[in-house]
């Protein structure tokens, strides 16, 4: 009588076990979830402020590629996000790494239109100076859209592609110019890569998708014996039967020896009795 209470307790407690695991579950997944549409929507905004205006009819983070060139674009991988307007290329929109900020690398978004020119350049992220290398945000400062916007290699000329500190014609801040440094020096190298790469960055298949290579062929499964030998399953089934014959009968054999062999035992000590 006494186990029906425990046994009530541990069921209670147990369903509250599922149940907690259950709940955990489905929040963790239903904020994964939040969390990754929020991500997008960040990323889309940002991609939408550096390409003109309604000339987006694909998905960039879908139609993208990644390549390599650390020498320019200062990672060993960068992905290049393309923008198109139905089948007309519009952009590239690459994420080169600045590797000599201040205080750490810079992540940015740069977008080089289909003719060369800038269509804007952001910061993603940064550890620069609060109040001084951090005017490279563009909501603490116009810094990166005033000196960008429009710019092309040839606009200015390639050897003005440096701060005025340096005989160029970017800004650079005041009491902060190694910021603003890398950041030209970056943004010009992805100007350049793009310009030596051309048109094959938007027909290069995108991250993910087929390349039109063949599947490689299905390994063809082992063949039976019988079958490799020319024989039927009807020729097998003979030789399968007979052998489990042999094992019955050799089973029966091995139990009449047991049997004997404990009936001499005890007709012996019969025979002795008497």
């Amino acid at each position: 009588m006494k186990k029906a209470p425990i046994l009530i307790a541990a069921f209670i407690l147990g369903s509250f076990a599922v149940g907690g695991v259950g709940l955990v579950a489905v929040t963790h997944e239903l904020t994964d979830t939040k969390i990754a549409e929020n991500q997008r929507a960040a990323m889309m905004a940002k991609l939408e402020a550096i390409v003109p205006e309604g000339r987006m009819s694909n998905d960039p983070l879908q139609d993208r590629i990644e390549v390599s060139d650390p020498s320019l674009l200062g990672a060993p991988v960068t992905e290049v996000y393309r923008v198109r307007d139905k089948d007309e290329p519009v952009a590239l929109i690459l994420k080169p790494v600045v590797p000599d900020g201040y205080a750490g690398p810079i992540n940015l978004l740069v977008s080089v239109l289909h003719d060369g020119t800038l269509g804007g350049v952001r910061v993603i992220s940064h550890h620069e100076t609060p109040g001084l290398g951090d005017k490279i945000e563009e909501r603490k400062d116009d810094w990166i859209i005033e000196q960008f916007n429009g710019r092309s290699l040839g606009e200015p000329p390639l050897e003005l592609w440096q701060v005025k500190r340096d005989g160029g014609v970017f800004d650079q801040f005041t009491g902060a110019t190694i910021t603003p440094r890398s950041v030209v020096n970056a943004v010009k190298g992805t100007l350049l890569f793009v310009q030596q790469q051309g048109d094959a960055l938007y027909t290069k298949p995108a991250t993910g998708q087929a390349d039109g290579n063949p599947a490689p062929a299905p390994v063809p499964a082992p063949i039976p014996a019988a079958a490799a030998s020319g024989e039927t399953s009807a020729q097998a089934q003979p030789e399968e039967a007979s052998g489990l014959q042999a094992i019955q009968e050799s089973a029966q054999g091995q139990g009449q020896e047991k049997a004997r062999a404990e009936a001499e035992p005890r007709a012996n000590a019969a025979v002795e009795a008497a």
